[in-house]
């Protein structure tokens, strides 16, 4: 299982990057997975770029998207509209801080 940290939380855009180390194409769908289980999350729906992984989660009845590249072995968690979810992705924040 991957171990997951806060890498940055930007609370003005309604982000929250996630540390992952070593992302790699092969293992983005279990990482998607393996994230919004650890946060009793659940997958509403998912898409599939070329290099970029999107899913649309429900996190305590508030949809959130969470996206990972594989380029940039980016992963992180993105409010829908600019004044959503800020208390939910703060609270992410702080989870993701606490696990590192």
């Amino acid at each position: 299982m991957a171990e997951f940290g806060l890498k940055a939380y930007h609370a003005e855009q309604g982000v929250v990057e996630v540390a992952v180390a070593n992302v790699s194409v092969e293992m983005l769908p279990q990482l998607g997975e393996q994230l919004v289980g650890y946060l009793n999350a659940r997958i509403v729906d998912q898409q599939q770029d070329a290099d970029l992984y999107t899913w649309l989660v429900d996190f305590e009845g508030t949809q959130l998207f969470l996206k990972a590249e594989h380029y940039s072995e980016s992963v992180w968690f993105e409010a829908l509209g600019s004044d959503s979810a800020q208390e939910e992705l703060a609270f992410i924040a702080q989870l993701l801080l606490r696990n590192q």
